[in-house]
């Protein structure tokens, strides 16, 4: 359940309609409902009520706004970060840096160093060769930093190859068949504290089998570790849980998800962690959009126009992804429409042949399910500027990202004066 629903006609998120927003902030914008944030972190932790202590960090990489952190963060929610500037925006939100996991494959010398110096509470090491580097610069600082080793445990999550984390060809972890060998070589070193494993093999699942079987893997891998005398507390089993982005299509709920973690790790005697993103923050968020215009190219369905363009939502274009995309004040009728961006690229194509609200210019109109790798991937591209942010909390709302013009992104240029 989401916080965006019409009321007498008019589609408003919480007790706001959304054409006050667009009234007063303009379009194209992003909009969040920290009610629909705040039920979605508790249904989440709800779900694992069967597991004793679990760990929720919120992978930043969804959603990094300073507000939604801050909302996810008084929700007793970590931070799962995969860069320095995800650390230092959970830092800024009120996370606590003990709350921190540190995750991602190319994580640069100056990174480490941050993350040491802040205190997080895990490095996740995606290789033996940064184990060692972690190593040598913890050990020149005097301090021994809790890390977990990232296994591949080569199991096809059935989603996007884009957002497939966990087979053999990806370039996350360690190898499944060297896992214990790489873990036991690293928790000898010097500056480490090699406390547990970690796995993560894609985004947007919408099956368990995939999870439970990479889960089943880890265990084995546990044990084995145990046998060899390596000290095992802890097991990241990152995030991945898939959001309906259709009308009516079902997805694991958090329960389901929970009860199949609490029957795949039992026995296993570590403190369980975890990295939900788009199951908290997805169905938070629209980008609210306006039409510029619509237009006909011969007998086919008409083009409908929107202010809002590839470069503030990707999805769509980068992965052929599908976001529902209703009229803010639907008048009953229908019409089949191409839903298309202002963008000189082809790509910057929403929708074909989609069956919508009729449209017309001046309409404003949602992409639902925008509140997770939304603004978050957005570019300059055509040099266009960036959409702001707007937090709804019942029936008040603030701009919690400004926009960006594209004056403020030429004013960061120079031009040599050898020119």
């Amino acid at each position: 359940m989401d916080h965006f629903q019409f009321k007498n006609g008019v589609l408003h998120v919480e007790d706001v309609p959304l054409a006050a927003i667009a009234e007063a902030v303009g379009t194209p914008v992003y909009v969040y409902s920290r009610a629909t944030l705040i039920r979605h972190a508790r249904v989440f932790r709800d779900g694992l009520s069967a597991l004793d202590n679990p760990h929720i960090a919120f992978a930043v990489k969804a959603n990094p706004n300073l507000a939604v952190l801050k909302v996810l963060g008084d929700e007793g929610f970590g931070a799962d970060v995969v860069s320095g500037g995800e650390l230092t925006r959970a830092l800024a939100a009120g996370m606590r840096a003990a709350e921190v996991v540190f995750s991602g494959v190319g994580k640069t010398h100056a990174e480490l160093i941050q993350g040491i110096e802040a205190g997080i509470g895990q490095f996740n090491l995606e290789s033996e060769e940064e184990g060692y580097e972690l190593s040598v610069i913890a050990h020149g600082l005097g301090r021994r930093v809790p890390s977990a080793l990232r296994v591949n445990p080569d199991v096809d999550a059935r989603t996007h190859e884009k957002i497939s984390t966990g087979k053999r060809e990806n370039k996350f972890g360690v190898p499944l068949d060297r896992a214990a060998e790489i873990y036991a070589a690293l928790a000898v070193l010097p500056g480490l504290e090699m406390r547990g494993v970690a796995v993560h093999i894609g985004s947007q699942l919408t099956e368990l089998e995939p999870l439970e079987t990479a889960f089943g893997k880890v265990g084995a891998l546990i044990e084995e570790l145990r046998a060899r005398g390596c000290t095992v507390t802890h097991a990241d089993l990152g995030g991945g849980l898939g959001v309906p982005y259709r009308k009516n299509e079902e997805t694991p709920t958090p329960a389901e998800y929970g009860a199949m973690v609490a029957r795949a790790t039992q026995g296993w005697n570590v403190q369980l962690m975890f990295e939900p993103g788009r199951v908290i923050a997805g169905n938070a968020g629209v980008l609210l959009t306006r039409v510029v215009r619509t237009k006909r190219s011969g007998n086919g369905p008409p083009f409908v126009v929107v202010d809002a363009a590839m470069n503030d939502l990707m999805r769509p274009a980068m992965y052929g992804a599908w976001h529902d995309f209703d009229a803010v004040a639907p008048s009953g009728e229908r019409m089949t429409a191409h839903i298309v961006g202002p963008i000189c690229e082809t790509g910057d194509t929403f929708a074909m042949d989609r069956e919508i609200d009729a449209l017309a210019t001046g309409d404003l109109a949602v992409f639902r399910t925008a509140g997770a790798y939304g603004a978050t991937m957005a570019s300059s591209y055509n040099s266009r500027g960036f959409v702001p942010e707007v937090l709804v909390d019942g029936d008040r709302f603030a701009v919690v990202a400004d926009r960006i013009d594209p004056q403020a992104i030429m004013d960061a240029e120079r031009v040599p004066e050898w020119l």
